[in-house]
């Protein structure tokens, strides 16, 4: 292992701390009862586990795809650079574009769709990226600024009352939308992601300087993007469409304060996140080595784990379906319809759904790992894309 690598090790270690956690957030989705017919985030739904549980998986979107900016930096720090860079963006976002709407979709639906998720968002980032990496990097940084905290100016537009030609575009690229062609529906509109991919290329030095200053700087970005969330959301002022109200018990009034604005992610939602993101980067390289195995397995491997963990957790909540007698065919369909037969038939307590969790996590350990060994052996062209 390279120096370099292991100086980089902690952005590995973050990747694969936030896949398990977005392992933890589908498995809940798949095999916990109560998954499709509450809120996670409405204690008088679940209590606080239940918000924890779903709290602490929205820092996964956000932290892959503002390290997504920063290995977009870091390639072309390593000397890919000009229209190599761009024609690896591009031709890298078509594929995860691709990805997500047959793989990924197959995968949650186990039936064909149109379900945009991250890895739409991730992609189409990257097809902007393409275009931007020619800028300077300050430049881009500016970028990201602009759309992380000036996109809630836009939201009181809605495609409906837009020209008819621009209706399709702006449902795709600013706001969420569940009426795209052929029923499909789009939780992440992909320009707010763009910015958060914008902010992690621009502070890319920052956080890869080896200097000793490195961990000191991180920290400073951590604790000032916290301080902002919370000078920002406390007040209710601006950069979150829905503001917070004191609950009636006072002692709930943290996870009122903490209920942020993910779809699409809001000025609060991206400084809270990416604080507490940049805070465990910090923290995650001083765990022991038995610790950070399978988080460095994950993390190097985020593209297939991500595609197998679908599968494996979806196999797992049919085989506790068809254990508890549910038809096959109550899994046909998107997991999020309450119509759904699974939905009031099936499904284990949260704590069962933790151990699943684990279940699944150890299946999918081996084959990261594989995987991973694999890639730092045979550098060939095509593995930069699972």
């Amino acid at each position: 292992m390279t120096d370099i690598q292991k100086r980089l090790d902690f952005i590995d270690l973050l990747r694969g701390l936030v896949i398990c956690l977005m392992v933890l957030d589908h498995t809940r989705d798949f095999v916990h009862y109560g998954a499709l017919g509450a809120d996670p985030l409405d204690l008088k739904s679940g209590g606080p586990v239940l918000y924890m549980t779903r709290w602490i998986t929205h820092l996964c979107a956000p932290t892959f795809v503002f390290l997504s900016g920063l290995s977009i930096f870091l390639q072309k720090q390593n000397g890919k650079t000009g229209w190599p860079l761009s024609r690896f963006l591009l031709t890298r976002g078509l594929w995860l574009v691709f990805l997500e709407l047959t793989v990924v979709n197959f995968g949650f639906d186990l039936k064909p769709g149109i379900f945009l998720q991250v890895i739409w968002a991730i992609g189409v980032s990257m097809i902007f990226m393409a275009a931007l990496v020619h800028l300077p990097r300050l430049a881009v940084l500016a970028v990201g600024a602009i759309i992380v905290g000036g996109h809630v100016l836009l939201a009181p537009i809605d495609a409906p009352n837009l020209p008819a030609a621009l209706q399709l575009p702006w449902s795709l690229l600013m706001e969420p939308a569940f009426n795209l062609p052929l029923g499909g529906f789009n939780v992440y509109p992909a320009i707010p992601w763009l910015g958060i991919m914008c902010l992690g290329y621009g502070v890319a030095p920052v956080i890869t300087d080896p200097g000793p200053n490195r961990s000191r700087n991180i920290a400073l970005m951590a604790v000032a993007s916290i301080a902002l969330f919370l000078c920002l959301r406390i007040p209710n002022l601006y950069g979150n469409p829905v503001p917070w109200t004191m609950p009636a018990n006072p002692s709930e009034a943290p996870f009122a304060v903490l209920n942020v604005f993910k779809y699409p992610p809001s000025l609060h939602y991206a400084l809270i996140t990416l604080g507490i993101a940049m805070l465990l980067m910090l923290a995650l390289p001083k765990l022991p080595a038995l610790a950070q195995k399978p988080l460095l397995a994950f993390g190097r491997t985020p593209m297939l784990t991500y595609l197998l963990h679908i599968y494996v957790a979806h196999g797992l909540a049919v085989l506790i379906g068809l254990i508890q007698g549910v038809p096959i065919g109550a899994f046909w369909g998107h997991m999020s319809d309450p119509s759904r037969t699974l939905a009031a038939h099936a499904g284990v307590p949260l704590w069962a759904t933790y151990l699943v969790w684990l279940a699944v996590l150890v299946i999918l350990y081996p084959m990261s790992s594989a995987w991973a060994k694999y890639r730092a052996t045979h550098k060939h062209w095509w593995t930069s894309y699972l």
